[in-house]
């Protein structure tokens, strides 16, 4: 598999095998994401991968602090989206549109809200993943390197890809960022950036049928001087 095949086959992955992970399988693409680009070369990403016994804690831990309601704001200063009411409706409308294409994949109505939550509730189970992976970053970055985060993480799920492995870069994670910071035991300038689901994709899903639409390129590039 070469880079153009592994970007334009990369999916969100929401349904796993329960197949292991083999540890030092992980290490070796940590290691190879590792010459992920940075500027200045601070690679300021953390990452917690966890499995097993570890990973089912976190499990527990969301599902006590998310069961009212697991799609509710995220705590802080910094959230997930940015207000979409204030920006370019074409924002909106993109994730609108996304939504839209992955409750049809799962059969839930727009109408069925308790439905859309309850598998929304999934992310927090890791689709069944195997491994979670947490990115944590200090919160005295600046903008530059929270996109060098971003990179991290895809250079991760493009890895993932010619492994054969399925990802899901989640960060409604951020939901649990008060409970996880004291979980993982981190300082007081660090705090969870995202989570990342990892491993083998069920292919028999209907739901990892899903490739999200993307804009036509004319409508975010443009070229001068040629």
């Amino acid at each position: 598999m070469n880079v153009t095949e592994a970007v334009r086959q990369r999916i969100s992955t929401r349904a796993f095998l329960d197949t292991p992970i083999p540890r030092d399988q992980l290490a070796d693409l940590l290691e190879t994401a590792q010459r992920s680009p940075s500027g200045g070369n601070l690679q300021p990403w953390k990452l917690i991968a966890v499995t097993g016994a570890a990973k089912d804690e976190i499990i527990s831990i969301a599902h006590r602090v998310l069961a009212a309601d697991p799609m509710g704001p995220v705590p802080g200063d910094r959230p997930v989206y940015p207000d979409l009411n204030a920006i370019a409706p074409v924002y909106n409308e993109r994730r609108k549109r996304v939504g839209e294409m992955m409750y049809e994949k799962v059969g839930i109505p727009r109408e069925d809200r308790a439905g859309r939550i309850q598998w929304f509730a999934n992310n927090y189970r890791f689709f069944g993943a195997p491994v979670g992976l947490f990115l944590i970053i200090d919160t005295r970055m600046g903008h530059g390197q929270w996109a060098h985060m971003g990179m991290y993480m895809q250079t991760i799920a493009l890895l993932a890809e010619e492994r054969g492995w399925g990802t899901c870069m989640q960060e409604c994670w951020a939901r649990l960022r008060n409970e996880l910071h004291a979980h993982f035991g981190l300082d007081e300038h660090h705090m969870l950036y995202a989570g990342m689901a990892l491993g083998v994709p069920d292919i028999e899903q209907p739901v990892n049928d899903l490739y999200a639409e993307r804009a036509p390129q004319a409508e975010v590039v443009e070229f001068k001087g040629w």
